[in-house]
């Protein structure tokens, strides 16, 4: 899988994160280490960690190894790596365009589309899910099919908050509990993802794209997903953040309601990824 700009040119992926990851998933040691660190209780005591003052000595280093520009984040002493983590933009630096239309990206990501028929099953690097594993709600599911599924796929170096897209009102989230996994493609040689991951997925009736499913899901390490409790919601405020890990964000759309950009599509049907800003444009409302 490779990670393209929107002009088309490749982009590197993160090598120190990948390095990890391949050490952790290609080898008999590394995975029995890797069934330790995913459980629950490991997972909660390195969020505690991350949350402490000591934490602060491994932001400086992490920021290098990564190249994070820092520029774009507001200006602040960090408490703790999570602090750091969950940074926030400045203003300006992550716009939705005006056009009520057009569709704007809910977070910094590397995103790929699927269209969902009646035989699709989501494929993330030789891994398939249907849209089953991914809500356990048959007849939710059955709303969706015919539709577009869009994978925002988020890494170390991105801000970690995701925002609404549109106005509207959301109903009541739903969790899902489970063993949490990166979702970093690396290991989906070797594990399935989202039926292993704990995830939360919100209806959103929203203004002009219809319903839409709007799913987090947590990965290796992550303490917590982090959703603001919203029932009303504006275009570009904040639904909620992740904190530490690579994690992803899906939004379901129905059938007929929206066309995504051609280049986004274009490096989907050859498994890549594209790599866009919160706010950018993948897609627009069929009118």
């Amino acid at each position: 899988m490779a990670v393209f700009l929107r002009n088309g040119t490749e982009v590197s992926s993160n090598s120190g994160q990948n390095k990890v990851l391949r050490i952790l998933y290609g080898h008999k040691t590394g995975r029995a280490f890797l069934k330790v660190l995913t459980l629950p209780v490991i997972s909660r005591l390195g969020g505690i960690l991350l949350s402490s003052s000591i934490s602060k000595l491994i932001i400086k280093p992490f920021i290098k190894m990564n190249n994070i520009d820092m520029s774009d984040y507001i200006n602040q002493e960090y408490t703790s790596y999570n602090d750091f983590f969950t940074r926030d933009i400045k203003n300006g630096k992550r716009n939705f365009e005006n056009n009520e239309y057009i569709l704007g990206a809910p977070c910094d990501s590397k995103v790929s589309y699927y269209k969902i028929d009646d035989k699709t099953q989501i494929l993330v690097k030789n891994t398939r899910y249907s849209l089953d594993d991914l809500l356990l709600a048959p007849s939710l599911s059955d709303e969706f099919y015919c539709g577009t599924c869009l994978v925002f796929r988020l890494s170390v170096d991105d801000y970690h908050h995701y925002h609404f897209f549109d106005d509207g009102f959301a109903e009541e989230p739903r969790v899902i509990n489970g063993v949490l996994h990166t979702v970093n493609p690396i290991a989906n040689d070797y594990y399935p993802i989202y039926k292993r991951n704990t995830r939360s997925y919100t209806l959103l009736h929203t203004k002009h794209f219809d319903d839409v499913i709007f799913m987090e899901v947590g990965a290796l390490m992550v303490g917590k997903i982090v959703n603001h409790k919203i029932t009303t919601f504006r275009k570009g405020e904040e639904k909620g953040y992740f904190e530490f890990g690579g994690s992803t964000v899906i939004c379901l759309f129905k059938k007929g309601v929206i066309d995504i950009d051609q280049d986004i599509k274009n490096h989907s049907e050859n498994h890549d990824e594209v790599k866009v800003k919160l706010g950018e444009r993948v897609g627009r409302r069929i009118l």
